[in-house]
């Protein structure tokens, strides 16, 4: 336990490190964003790629990422039925409002909390591999539909998968796992001093973000943003614990599926908010306050699972 409220204790050192920054502007008006680009183009790759070539390919595809899929998915249906036939919202907004129950922040915060609470960063792997391949192209692709836009062919939405730089990382580092590849040390040396920039990048950019935090501002959407936001903290982890005590995951496995449940809403989710018109207050808003309120619940999570 001592060890686990060690882990947060780094991560909410590191992050409030970036909010004086942010405060006081030393980095300059952009540094959130730049911040941001080095640790998801630069940065995070290839410390997947390391995590993921010495992991157990047998556990990333396997219940682990049945409990990250239902978890989600089960989430985000009952966050949608509310919000369409009791709220009355219409398609588009429910889809981007289910989005926000039940999408985690993996890269921004994921990886850094399986390094130093779990102790082990390919926990976010099965995570990861799931909102990257099957939920962001499906959600994306129902988004073009209903509001009319361009829809997407299966060439574009491959393509946008074997771009994404995370997916790429992750895919090397388990063909090297599943294939017994060892890269040489003058060739894995650099690879580990730029991907030693990914989590403090992270949590730096995280911790700027929160400067200019002010959720609930907007009357109009306070019902649905609070909806959302209990629901990606307090349903999500325990329909994942269900989950993962139905499929037999115990220890270590069980309190990992859990907590990876428990992480924020996913702040790029804003990104495509704003891209369709459609729930953006609501999107940020659920960013914003999931990124606090996660915290007390991953907490309560390591006191009862730890």
């Amino acid at each position: 336990m001592t060890g686990v409220l060690s882990g947060f204790f780094i991560v909410w050192a590191v992050i409030g490190l970036g909010y004086g920054i942010g405060r006081l502007g030393v980095l300059g008006a952009d540094a959130q964003q730049v911040l941001s680009r080095l640790a998801f183009y630069v940065g995070s790759p290839p410390l997947l790629f390391l995590t993921l070539s010495e992991a157990d390919v047998h556990r990333v595809f396997s219940a682990p990422l049945l409990v990250a899929a239902g978890s989600a998915w089960l989430t985000m249906l009952a966050y949608g039925l509310v919000s369409r036939f009791v709220l009355r919202r219409d398609a588009s907004t429910v889809v981007m409002g289910a989005q926000a129950a039940g999408q985690v922040n993996a890269a921004n915060l994921g990886i850094p909390i399986a390094m130093f609470v779990l102790g082990d960063a390919s926990q976010v792997a099965p995570v990861m591999l799931f909102q990257l391949t099957l939920n962001t192209p499906l959600y994306l692709t129902v988004m073009d539909t209903l509001t009319g836009g361009r829809r997407p062919t299966v060439s574009s939405v491959l393509r946008s998968i074997v771009t994404n730089p995370l997916i790429v990382g992750s895919a090397l580092g388990i063909l090297c796992a599943a294939t017994g590849l060892t890269l040489p040390d003058l060739v894995l040396e650099p690879v580990r001093i730029v991907a030693g920039a990914a989590v403090p990048a992270m949590l730096l950019a995280f911790g700027i973000s929160l400067v200019r935090a002010r959720p609930l501002s907007v009357p109009g959407a306070r019902v649905d943003t609070l909806l959302a936001a209990g629901a990606k903290v307090v349903l999500h982890p325990a329909l994942a614990f269900a989950l993962a005590w139905a499929l037999g995951l115990t220890g270590p496995a069980l309190y990992a599926a859990v907590v990876m449940a428990s992480l924020p809403t996913a702040q790029n989710l804003y990104v495509a908010a704003v891209r369709y018109d459609r729930a953006t207050t609501v999107c940020r808003d659920t960013v914003l306050l999931t990124t606090v309120s996660s915290m007390l619940t991953m907490t309560a999570v390591a006191v009862f699972l730890s």
